[in-house]
């Protein structure tokens, strides 16, 4: 586990690309961030660090949360499947679930028939399956566009692919999606299934493979013409482990599970219940002391 006061850099070259995680780190449980990690991240922007967002949330669903921290740059939507240009939302990179590994994802939501959902571009598509989880889903965006039947949607065939499919459902319509997937389209999707202990039910993400919060941040330090051991990152959850395996440094917040402290070379004490975490970080990482 990383060390909760100063552990040591991976590299001795000085830190110049700082990326945060949004929900549950910057950003509290009510989705606004917290006014100290605000005003680090802008200190530290005009002392010329390059700021960033990685999250699991669409552009949409990122763009507030980046125009309160003054970011302008690229950000790393979907896990790092779309990274956008907050000054004027270009989409820079998109990996999208496209041809044979969309189709057999298609034809195994068509099968099993969970509650599904399509990211597509800033929208998400659901059917009356959905209703009953939109609340969960407007975390990642704001932007819902309800279908009467989701399989026979034509953002399946979008030439840009579809950025994710989230279902929900059983612990038998779930996993036996996942078989499809990774029994015929494992080198096209990464799917990923958990529990959701809140509804009692299970979840899964399928993304094209190849995108994940680590490959976002190789692409945002090249971008900005750094390497990787001058990034910093700050994350909570299991998909920002990617990240901390790429960056210079990492810092875990203090709620973050053991698996995610493990691998961050810092840990936090503050949680995003009270927030301070991303202050805390620039402050060590960059010597920016915000009160």
């Amino acid at each position: 586990m990383g060390d909760v006061a100063n552990a040591p850099l991976k590299a001795s070259r000085a830190a110049r690309l700082l990326a945060v995680d949004l929900d549950g780190t910057l950003l509290d449980h009510q989705g606004n961030p917290h006014a100290r990690d605000l005003r680090a991240l802008r200190e530290a922007k005009r002392a010329g660090i390059a700021i960033s967002i990685l999250t699991g949330r669409l552009y949409s669903g990122t763009k507030a949360a980046a125009l309160a921290a003054s970011i302008d740059g690229p950000v790393g939507c979907a896990d790092g499947s779309h990274i956008v240009r907050v000054s004027d939302s270009t989409t820079l990179l998109h990996l999208g679930l496209i041809g044979v590994g969309a189709n057999r994802l298609r034809a195994a939501v068509n099968e099993t028939r969970p509650a599904t959902f399509l990211f597509a571009s800033d929208r998400i598509v659901h059917d009356s399956a959905g209703h009953d989880y939109l609340t969960y889903l407007t975390t990642w965006s704001q932007e819902l566009e309800h279908t009467d039947v989701i399989d026979d949607h034509d953002v399946w065939d979008l030439p840009s692919g579809i950025t994710a499919v989230v279902c929900v459902g059983t612990s038998e319509q779930i996993h036996a999606v996942v078989h499809a997937v990774n029994a015929e389209a494992r080198e096209s999707v990464q799917v990923a299934a958990f529990p959701i202990r809140k509804l009692d039910q299970w979840g899964l993400v399928a993304r094209a493979a190849g995108g994940t919060k680590g490959t976002a941040l190789r692409w945002l330090a090249e971008h900005h013409g750094y390497s990787v051991a001058e990034t910093v990152c700050v994350g909570d959850w299991l998909n920002d482990v990617s990240m901390f395996r790429v960056a210079g440094r990492s810092f875990a917040m203090g709620h973050a599970p053991a698996d995610v402290k493990d691998v961050a070379t810092d840990v936090l004490l503050e949680t995003s219940e009270a927030g301070g975490g991303v202050a805390t970080a620039i402050d060590r990482a960059f010597g920016i002391r915000v009160p």
